[in-house]
């Protein structure tokens, strides 16, 4: 236990704290500070240090994991309030955040000119994955770094990496686009199963196991049918995701029609619809609205 590198980990949201968790039940010391104090006061029990502010927080650590909104707050957390600085020469942020990859490219080359390290490490798996410690972690930064920080890793799920720095960012958003098309996709079916006279839920049961079978049709296909839409990974968090692949499919030269699609169906279910804090799979409200059933 005394070998375990000291870490510090800021934000304790919905993904952060059960992040924090299962770091703590491995054994490693773990400090921790969120922007709404009592989301990391609520750490206390399981055996975490709570720091009053961010640059406290790391200024013993080894390795820093943020896990925040988006990349503007991870700017603001790294260069504004002073934790770059704090942290010790030599030591590593883990960025599990969902950040444009250009910005990611450029925290990582701030940190180095600082004698600093960085690795870009998004993850992919919700809430259910963090609390059983089963996220996909995709990695991107140099090969030492992420070596050396994989101990750290392994209680939280998967970890690979896809290549330098910006890489992780970029698998994540292969991957959002895989969830946000998918979901529409699972939506179609399912309405296309109910106006066309079969139910629903036995359809998605016998398409189960076949080649359509995946984890949306199971999870957010049954919250379809359920109606159930409370919130894992938000419509809001799907937009800024499908907002950056397109940003980056354009930068690259790349059109990417049906994430263009997604997107705009998405921003109508938030604008239109009031749906920004509903589960992404509430898609399938907005296609339902746009196809309105015949009498």
């Amino acid at each position: 236990m005394t070998n375990f590198p000291n870490i510090a980990l800021l934000g304790t949201g919905l993904m952060g704290a059960p992040m924090a968790r299962r770091l703590l039940g491995a054994g490693f010391p773990v400090t921790v500070w969120n922007r709404s104090p009592e989301k990391a006061k609520a750490l206390e029990p399981f055996g975490a240090v709570v720091a009053a502010t961010a640059a406290d927080a790391v200024k013993a650590a080894e390795i820093v994991v943020t896990m925040l909104d988006n990349g503007a707050v991870v700017t603001d957390v790294l260069f504004g309030l002073g934790v770059a600085e704090a942290m010790p020469a030599g030591a590593v942020v883990v960025d599990m955040s969902s950040i444009p990859p250009a910005v990611a490219r450029d925290h990582a080359a701030r940190l180095e000119a600082m004698g600093k390290n960085h690795l870009d490490a998004p993850v992919s798996g919700g809430t259910v994955g963090a609390e059983a410690g089963s996220l996909a972690i995709m990695a991107g930064g140099r090969v030492d770094v992420f070596e050396r920080v994989l101990l750290v890793l392994a209680p939280m799920g998967r970890a690979l990496r896809v290549g330098p720095s910006g890489a992780g960012q970029v698998a994540k958003l292969a991957n959002q686009a895989i969830v946000g098309i998918t979901i529409g996709a699972v939506a179609e079916a399912l309405l296309l199963a109910e106006r066309g006279g079969a139910d629903p839920a036995a359809v998605r049961d016998a398409i189960r196991g076949g080649f359509a079978e995946s984890r949306i049709l199971d999870v957010h296909g049954r919250r379809m049918i359920e109606r159930d839409f409370t919130p894992g990974g938000k419509v809001n968090t799907q937009i800024k995701d499908l907002e950056t692949i397109v940003a980056t499919a354009n930068e690259v030269g790349l059109d990417l029609p049906l994430a263009r699609d997604a997107l705009r169906r998405y921003i109508e279910l938030r604008d239109t619809m009031g749906g920004g804090d509903l589960d992404h799979a509430a898609l399938f409200l907005q296609l339902e609205a746009a196809s309105p059933a015949k009498h």
